[in-house]
């Protein structure tokens, strides 16, 4: 009996200790996710991306990107930052209002399936306007309008904005309740009168008629041409609608440009597209002063174009651009004094005459405003690069679809690489070589 007590009492001694046990326990709450750290695909950026960012730079910008018509680099550039999973400007990651914005710029710059998949990793989506927007969007360019419509009709507040006024009526009118999809046309453009979505959705309403041409402006604009079948390929596209045509977002910068006569003109278009190799095997063909088609400025502004997308460091044709930047007329000289500034911002080794001559060039005028640039540089010389690309992408949404004029270019580069942004630095520079040629 005596040998059998000591397991009764310990038992009956941890018994009595265990709720003592279970008050001294605390449970932690876990931490909401960071909406920034989904991500679009692998961009090749770390976690640090947005190290010390500023979350009201992230607010100006944002919007800024998903309005207004960006070049094909800041298109680029835009698609890399956005696109990468990583912890956002602090403030940043339960703010799901700017999540939402950021979703809207990726599809703005064409990366819907990056915006769709980061969508489909996000709870509550139509808790928010703005990630809804973002999810109807994504879901009309995807060419699933029963799931937009989903969205729509449970949005629990911002119903009477002009977006989902639009949808609401396309929505209804596919359910077939024709009065009410007549009763909401008619309220949207009374509060905003759009001539696109005007003649569109009137002949969806009217169930025959000319509906006009195809407006591939946005989702919306694409879902209701589709709907009509219209043809697509007659309409300028949006870079969100033409990724959504060419089911996939691409994967960095190209341009099209027209093929000038001859050798020198078709190396620069297979440039423009992307194709180094036939760039470069067009350029090995060529001898200098012996193309009639080509000035000897035309080959170093190609040699320079070759020498940024390949990554190479070339000093020799940084030193030709720099002395015919001092010679000629005045047209001549501020090609070339641009396409040095270029190449020297990207990395191209220079001599201290160079410098001297580079110094006294005149071409490249900025445009952005002071403060703004000094904020760049400020970023850069931090290695911020979130912010970085942020101000880049400010500068950019200002200037338009062209791009930033030549002297903020050039900053721009330099500011890139500085950064850590190498790659994005590149496609700057050549997009502002190809303009010069």
């Amino acid at each position: 009996m005596r040998r059998r007590s000591l397991p009764i009492l310990v038992s009956a001694a941890l018994a009595l200790a265990a709720p003592a046990f279970a008050q001294s326990v605390e449970v932690t709450p876990l931490a909401a996710p960071d909406l920034f750290s989904t991500a679009a695909r692998d961009t090749g950026l770390g976690q640090d991306l947005w190290r010390g960012a500023s979350l009201a730079t992230a607010r100006a910008v944002l919007p800024l990107v998903a309005a207004k018509p960006l070049s094909p680099a800041a298109q680029a550039l835009a698609r890399r930052v956005l696109g990468t999973g990583a912890p956002g400007p602090d403030g940043a990651g339960q703010d799901r209002a700017l999540a939402g914005q950021r979703v809207a710029a990726l599809l703005a710059v064409g990366d819907a399936p990056g915006a769709a998949a980061i969508l489909s990793r996000t709870a509550g989506v139509e808790r928010t306007p703005d990630l809804a927007r973002a999810a109807a969007e994504a879901a009309l360019l995807a060419g699933d309008d029963d799931r937009a419509c989903q969205i729509g009709e449970a949005l629990p507040e911002g119903r009477g904005d002009i977006y989902w006024l639009r949808l609401r009526a396309y929505c209804q009118q596919r359910a077939g309740q024709g009065g009410a999809a007549q009763l909401t046309f008619d309220l949207a453009q009374a509060q905003a009168r759009d001539a696109a979505y005007g003649r569109l959705m009137g002949a969806r309403l009217a169930g025959g008629g000319s509906p006009g041409a195809a407006s591939l402006r946005n989702g919306l604009d694409y879902a209701l041409s589709r709907s009509l079948g219209l043809d697509l390929s007659a309409a300028q596209a949006s870079p969100a609608v033409a990724a959504a045509l060419a089911q996939a977002a691409p994967d960095r910068a190209t341009w099209k440009v027209e093929a000038g006569a001859g050798p020198a003109g078709a190396a620069v278009s297979a440039l423009a597209a992307g194709d180094l190799a036939t760039a470069r095997r067009l350029r090995g063909g060529l001898v200098q002063d012996q193309i009639p088609d080509a000035t000897p400025l035309d080959l170093a502004l190609l040699d320079a174009m070759l020498a940024v997308a390949e990554a190479r460091p070339d000093g020799p044709t940084l030193d030709r651009l720099v002395e015919r930047g001092g010679q000629g007329e005045a047209k001549v000289r501020a090609r070339a004094q641009g396409g040095a500034m270029l190449l020297a911002a990207a990395g191209a080794p220079l001599s201290a005459q160079a410098r001297a001559d580079l110094a006294g060039f005149t071409a490249g005028e900025a445009k952005a405003p002071p403060a703004r640039a000094l904020a760049l540089d400020l970023a850069a010389d931090q290695k911020l690069m979130g912010e970085t690309a942020l101000v880049a992408l400010w500068i950019c949404a200002d200037a338009g679809v062209g791009g930033p004029a030549l002297g903020d270019r050039a900053r721009i580069v330099r500011a890139l690489r500085a950064a850590g942004l190498e790659a994005d630095a590149r496609a700057f520079a050549v997009e502002g070589l190809l303009a010069l040629r």
